[in-house]
């Protein structure tokens, strides 16, 4: 079975408080008596389901068309976290179902309005990024913003992916989807330079066991 993770993106999907906004426009149309429909988008980077690129706060640091797409195609599990004061730490995690898994996907929240940018969100720890680290993570997820906090500007969880060379994928659609093991596959385009890309990200299931190897 495929999960679809992506949240639908059109002119009402809510962007970080002042990115790009999604918009879209036909330049000809079928029913104007045109021979093919043709239309053209503005969006940012971080638009949806997205990757960011280590140069996204790094300095030197790769685009998104220099990170390994072996990161985003793989097993992975999704895990159900319910953060205290809305930071994801170790001990909010079952290690059982974190220890096989290279790529980790976290559901914070039950319910999700796209249409609305989040007043507050979960984010990540830095020392559990570091720990994920140690053990060979190679990509985490989450279905909020940022893996930092958003009044942010140090983005300590975002240096920490960079450290260990850790993938993350923002604004995931996970609601509804069991948590679990899966297939991960999200491919950023080879957007040459850039900060971050938009993904289609889906989770296909392996079964009953954990998936195993990367």
């Amino acid at each position: 079975m495929i999960y679809d993770i992506s949240p639908l993106v059109d002119e009402s999907v809510a962007v970080w408080p002042g990115d790009t906004p999604f918009s879209a426009r036909d330049l000809l149309r079928l029913e104007e008596g045109a021979s093919v429909h043709l239309s053209t988008i503005t969006l940012s980077c971080h638009t949806g389901a997205h990757a960011d690129a280590p140069c996204h706060y790094a300095r030197g640091a790769p685009g998104i068309d220099g990170v390994p797409l072996e990161r985003y195609l793989g097993p992975c599990v999704l895990l159900d976290v319910r953060p205290r004061d809305g930071v994801i730490r170790l001990a909010d995690l079952d290690a059982s179902a974190v220890a096989p898994a290279p790529r980790i996907l976290f559901r914070t929240r039950e319910e999700s309005d796209r249409t609305k940018f989040p007043s507050s969100f979960a984010s990540f720890d830095p020392a559990l990024l570091d720990e994920l680290g140690r053990r060979g993570v190679l990509l985490v997820g989450l279905d909020t913003p940022s893996v930092d906090r958003f009044d942010s500007k140090e983005l300590p969880a975002h240096h920490a992916l960079f450290r260990h060379g850790i993938a993350n994928l923002e604004c995931l659609e996970l609601t509804g989807v069991p948590p679990g093991p899966y297939e991960l596959i999200a491919l950023p385009l080879k957007l040459k330079g850039r900060d971050a890309s938009p993904v289609r990200a889906v989770l296909r299931s392996l079964g009953p066991g954990p998936g195993a190897g990367r």
